[in-house]
């Protein structure tokens, strides 16, 4: 982690000063979705994020270690994000955020058929895609 003073010791604030605001996690969203991101790629999704904030937010991710960047290999102009294993981490966190939103909220019918697979077997759903994500770990 950075060094950056925490405000306590309890592991809630701890982790939520790394991704605890509001894009943070939509960053690692898309990239669990994606694998792989460019900064034009999540200046596109629904959520309409800042171009001063997504930078932002990159910058703290890459810094505590979510995420990492590398050249693009088809153009010198662009920088490829990834998950790191701390990062891919996170897909509990994600899928348990998903389960409560299907509980409370009014999903989308496709989102509902998507978290209907994860109910059958989380644990598996879970081992399955954490393999998936690691494959694109340098």
């Amino acid at each position: 982690m950075k060094n950056s003073k925490k405000r306590s010791d309890c592991p809630i604030s701890c982790s939520l000063d790394i991704w605890g605001d509001k894009w943070s996690l939509i960053i690692v969203r898309d990239l669990m979705l994606s694998k792989q991101c460019t900064y034009g790629d999540f200046l596109k999704s629904d959520e309409k994020i800042a171009t001063n904030i997504l930078a932002s937010r990159l910058q703290s991710l890459e810094e505590n270690g979510i995420i990492s960047k590398s050249d693009h290999p088809d153009s010198k102009a662009k920088v490829l994000y990834k998950l790191t294993k701390k990062g891919i981490d996170l897909l509990p966190v994600m899928i348990e955020i998903n389960l409560w939103a299907d509980k409370y909220y009014d999903l989308p019918a496709d989102r509902k058929e998507e978290l209907k697979e994860v109910k059958k077997d989380k644990e598996k759903f879970i081992k399955t895609a954490v393999k998936d994500l690691k494959k694109g770990i340098n």
